[in-house]
């Protein structure tokens, strides 16, 4: 089983990094493939509203870059981690660039990422941590992901790379949320062809103005 992470921090080796990393050494203890995706710093546009990969459906975004890559990578993964560091209590710019447009064209092409396990991982300085986490957490959402989850909101501090390493409790939010992370993995892996997957809806869209 594979697990993608996107590190949505334009520091490739900040917080961010670390609290994947803690999580990458519990997954791998379960023998799951974990790859980390350096987002943050990549020039990525935000949606431009065009609806092409609704007309299409290629399964991609009508601005060639990396995003098209990234939506396949998550198709082929049964898991995906979104994290992302604090800017003015919120995602950072270039991972809502990202995860705008990566959901819409999944949510358009069939629900590509139905039933993946998300998990949604959040490094702050001081404040905004649990904003940014229901953020994240929106995208998981919408795109009817599967959310376990740890035994507190998923976040950890620090300010200057790897100070996050001293915040203990941090840490083990990060380890039991990938423990169980895993384990919700091998549940709906073990389940496959035992136990009969809901029948996929096609989604109804309604304007409240008429």
């Amino acid at each position: 089983m594979k697990v993608v992470a996107f590190n949505g921090s334009p520091n490739s080796e900040g917080n961010t990094y670390h609290a994947l990393k803690i999580m990458e050494t519990e997954l791998e203890k379960e023998n799951i493939d974990f790859k980390i995706i350096q987002v943050g710093n990549k020039k990525i546009r935000g949606c431009l509203a065009c609806r092409n990969c609704f007309k299409t459906q290629s399964e991609r975004c009508i601005i060639d870059d990396e995003v098209n890559v990234w939506i396949q990578k998550i198709k082929k993964a049964e898991g995906v981690i979104f994290g992302s560091p604090v800017h003015y209590g919120s995602i950072a710019g270039t991972m809502k660039s990202f995860l705008d447009r990566a959901s819409f064209v999944a949510s358009v092409n069939g629900m590509l990422f139905r039933h993946k396990v998300g998990v949604p991982v959040v490094a702050v300085r001081r404040t905004g941590g649990l904003t940014t986490f229901n953020q994240l957490s929106n995208y998981l959402n919408y795109t009817e992901m599967m959310v376990p989850t740890s035994n507190y909101w998923n976040v950890i501090h620090g300010s200057q790379p790897g100070e996050a390493l001293k915040d203990r409790e941090g840490k083990q939010i990060m380890r039991v949320l990938a423990k169980n992370m895993a384990y919700l993995m091998k549940l709906i892996k073990f389940g496959e062809n035992k136990i009969e997957v809901p029948e996929q809806e096609s989604k109804e869209f309604m304007n409240f103005i008429r």
